[in-house]
């Protein structure tokens, strides 16, 4: 079994979607760890506020059959593709960390870019587990956290999400 860090987010319809989100990933993998949850503004476009928030699995999937299950599951729920990358998002969840993975493929990057470039990311994933170590900057994530100096005025924590 491999852990996996999963980043979920949603805008449209967003607590309805979170919570099917978090629903279908209890089904197929059983146990799953839950960060708080936080909502933030839209990045890079005007849009209504995101619901975020990483979960953590224990997958037998390898990282692309992973993949193609999560973008199976965003398209049931309403996930356009055709849009620009930053765009509303009826579910988008993104392999976040693969166990120690290190991967760069056209169709798959572990770990992703994001946990360094973007609170709503980064935030979650430490609350969930600080002392896990970023497999290529090889430090704790509350401490990358800590130094990262990133803009978090954006983020709401929603105490009790249901």
């Amino acid at each position: 079994m491999t852990t996996a860090w999963l980043g979920l987010g949603s805008n449209v319809n967003a607590k309805a979607n979170i919570r099917a989100g978090i629903a279908e990933l209890m089904e197929k993998f059983g146990q799953v760890s839950l960060s708080p949850v936080y909502t933030s503004t839209s990045v890079g476009f005007s849009g209504d506020n995101f619901i975020n928030l990483v979960a953590r699995v224990e997958t037998d999937l390898q990282p692309v059959e992973l993949r193609e299950y999560l973008r199976d599951l965003e398209d049931r729920y309403g996930r356009k593709r055709d849009v620009p990358k930053f765009s509303d998002r009826s579910m988008d969840i993104d392999i976040l960390l693969y166990d120690d993975l290190v991967l760069l493929s056209p169709v798959l990057e572990i770990p992703r870019a994001e946990i360094m470039k973007f609170s709503h990311v980064l935030k979650p994933l430490a609350d969930l587990d600080p002392d896990l170590l970023h497999p290529t900057v090889q430090r704790p994530m509350a401490e990358i956290w800590e130094k990262s100096g990133l803009d978090d005025s954006y983020l709401k924590l929603i105490p009790d999400f249901k």
